[in-house]
């Protein structure tokens, strides 16, 4: 049950995006430009960021959302994000992935945790700036949804089918949806 009366029984942000829809408009937006935008990391590599972040935070109903986008957005066959975040250094993803995954398990640490040395190892196994840069924007804006999440204590769901079906509708509407107008 969610510390705050919200007066809807939608999970996880959802939940709390109806209840503020003067902050749900303006996150909806960042979630928008950075996971689905245009970018040389697929939707599906930007949702295991976040996964990646959220599972690193203890986010239940953010790490089981973003995995399940992630899953039906990364190609057939690849690793489920939830063995990918338990240890990207040993999974089946590319270099750079791993690069980008060890970026954001530092900026989950704090902004001042990432290192030349991470950035470099980045750039040399392919990753241009942008992608570091949407990286971090994307760690650090999960932290910030994580937080969100968990601090009121949103409604999160134990059906696996639940994310399913929050995946179906992401992957084919995005994250801008209509949002009830802002009360008084």
């Amino acid at each position: 049950m969610a510390h705050i009366t919200l007066g809807n029984d939608q999970p996880g942000i959802s939940g709390l995006f109806h209840y503020r829809p003067q902050t749900a408009r303006p996150m909806s937006e960042l979630a928008e430009v950075l996971l689905r935008g245009d970018n040389s990391l697929s939707r599906g590599e930007r949702e295991l960021i976040a996964a990646y972040v959220s599972a690193g935070n203890e986010c239940r109903f953010c790490f089981s959302s973003h995995a399940a986008f992630a899953e039906a957005q990364l190609p057939e066959g690849t690793t489920p994000v939830g063995e990918i975040c338990a240890d990207p250094a040993a999974a089946a993803i590319s270099d750079k992935m791993k690069a980008l995954l060890d970026i954001a398990g530092a900026v989950r640490q704090g902004g001042k945790t990432v290192t030349d040395r991470q950035v470099a190892e980045a750039r040399a196994v392919g990753a241009s700036d942008v992608e570091i840069h949407d990286t971090i924007l994307i760690a650090a804006a999960f932290c910030m949804f994580n937080r969100y999440v968990d601090g009121l204590a949103a409604f999160t769901p134990d059906d696996p089918a639940a994310y399913k079906v929050m995946a179906d509708r992401i992957v084919e509407s995005g994250y801008l949806r209509a949002f009830p107008e802002p009360q008084g």
